[in-house]
């Protein structure tokens, strides 16, 4: 017996051991050169016909923004979508889009459109039209009324469902292109747009979407442009060159041949001869990463992540001390006194843009109502997702925690995909990119370049597939993506540093002129 108990001691010191040598992975610099945006030239052109159109109509584009938001398309519930493509497609047509057409996909249609300047240079733009679910409660408007709020504490504001992510944004690029349309004749540029109505559910299908167009967006030697509010409360903008990827899936754990009731639950007293499902996946979840949950001890999944390049690190050191200067604000605005072991400043950046995860979002089965009901639940399952950096794909990633589960023995505890995509980035030095900065100092911002954003989007369709740059831009401010009570500043309130609609769309003629000339 008392070797039994030795061998059982020595095998957790062992197991106790071997998860305690896996660490969170660590990202040294090798320089302290940082870039600076303030040496790129501002954009000098002034376009007077296509800003006088826009403060004459107003009015008219702050109606197209209402009419966009309240045209519900939660592509969760399959609610709206295919009439909010409808509209977008129609309003394509009406600027004078040469194409504008629903694209079959296995679930949402996309929207491709064609603007055919005759123009040397072709943007392409990427867009989403659906919207998250809307929360049951919290909001202090009806979500889908396209509200517009006099007396917010910044000023006018439209408060609706998708305001600011992403159809509030979207539809103020649409009316700077009307505005150079109406004022000038004509784009510049010419334009391929091809929105997606599943970016809320992982965008399982945009690649059919590309594969569709990929030889005509080949052709957008431009690049990729994807309208977003970007300025924060300050005015100033962080503008980032990328996105993480992410893996989003489930783990389930049901009765079976290995124990546990099959298929309804049963009285509680039988946990004494019954295995339970829910405890088998408590156990199976505690085995993915370290106690408090930080250190990801799956093995392997760390070994392929990517250092900071010299670009990269170049990027960081120019935005580090705007970062150190906003820390202890941005731990206070999202409710958290620290970040995880005391960490700060580099550590902390580089951590948050350079480091993978592993988090679980909810996990649900048995009774959870008032009072007591003892029974043994027959099943249980948990959501995750896992933000991906660069060298980490999808496909890896599901791999190796399969195989981690399986060497623990939980074979029998069920891994679902529900959606996965890798990383993407472009280079600050692509003449889109730098378009958009000189834009953005035209208006006395000189952006936070950040390599990436710890989010994920698709871009790698844009950058992986058809080997495109691609970047986020736009000014305006607004709040509440994936929340009650979501907002855009129509206008700002008098001493507010963030712009308001008209000068949300003056930036985009800018941009969009800007590009033609590079």
């Amino acid at each position: 017996m008392k070797s039994l108990l030795l061998a059982a001691a020595l095998s957790a010191v062992a197991v106790s051991a071997t998860a305690q040598e896996v660490k969170r992975p660590e990202f040294p610099f090798t320089t302290e050169k940082a870039y600076d945006a303030a040496k790129v030239a501002p954009y000098k052109g002034k376009h007077a016909a296509a800003y006088a159109y826009i403060d004459a109509n107003k009015a008219a584009h702050i109606e197209n923004v209402q009419r966009w938001v309240r045209q519900r398309s939660i592509s969760a519930e399959n609610d709206g979508v295919s009439e909010m493509a409808q509209m977008l497609a129609a309003d394509l047509k009406a600027l004078g889009f040469k194409e504008a057409e629903l694209v079959p996909t296995k679930r949402h249609p996309g929207v491709w459109g064609y603007y055919d300047a005759g123009a040397k240079t072709t943007i392409a733009v990427y867009m989403m039209y659906d919207v998250q679910p809307i929360e049951p409660v919290g909001w202090n408007v009806d979500a889908f009324a396209g509200t517009i709020l006099e007396d917010h504490a910044l000023g006018r504001v439209l408060m609706a469902r998708g305001a600011t992510n992403q159809k509030g944004p979207q539809r103020i690029f649409l009316n700077a292109l009307e505005a150079i349309i109406k004022a000038e004749g004509k784009l510049p540029v010419n334009i391929m747009l091809l929105a997606e109505g599943e970016e809320e559910l992982g965008s399982p299908h945009y690649p059919d979407l590309i594969a569709k167009y990929a030889d005509r967006l080949k052709q957008a030697n431009g690049g990729v442009l994807f309208p977003m509010m970007g300025q924060t409360l300050a005015g100033g903008v962080q503008m980032s060159l990328g996105v993480k990827g992410n893996i989003y899936f489930e783990l389930e754990a049901q009765g079976g041949a290995q124990g546990g009731p099959r298929t309804a639950e049963i009285h509680s007293s039988l946990k004494a001869i019954v295995d339970a499902p829910g405890l088998r996946l408590a156990q199976a979840i505690a085995s993915l990463t370290s106690p408090d949950g930080n250190v990801i001890t799956v093995p392997g999944f760390y070994d392929s992540i990517r250092q900071p390049n010299q670009e990269e690190q170049e990027l960081i050191n120019g935005v580090l001390p705007a970062w150190e200067a906003n820390e202890a604000a941005m731990q206070k605005s999202l409710g958290v006194d620290k970040w995880i072991g005391g960490m700060t400043g580099r550590e902390a950046i580089t951590q948050y843009l350079f480091n993978t995860t592993l988090n679980m979002d909810g996990i649900w089965g048995g009774y959870s109502g008032p009072g007591t009901k003892t029974i043994l639940p027959h099943k249980f399952t948990a959501k995750f997702d896992s933000r991906l950096v660069p060298n980490q794909t999808p496909d890896e990633s599901e791999r190796l925690i399969r195989a981690h589960l399986d060497a623990k023995g939980f074979t029998d505890i069920k891994l679902t995909r529900l959606s996965g995509y890798p990383p993407a980035q472009s280079s600050v030095k692509e003449p889109l990119v730098q378009a958009v900065i000189g834009t953005y100092r035209k208006y006395g911002i000189t952006p936070s370049v950040m390599p990436r954003l710890a989010g994920s989007a698709p871009y790698y369709v844009f950058t992986d597939i058809l080997k495109m740059p691609i970047v986020s831009a736009g000014i305006g401010y607004g709040a509440g993506a994936h929340a009650p009570n979501e907002f855009i500043v129509i206008d700002p309130k008098p001493g507010t540093k963030v712009a308001g609609i008209t000068e949300a769309e003056k930036f985009y003629v800018d941009v969009v002129h800007a590009v033609a000339k590079r």
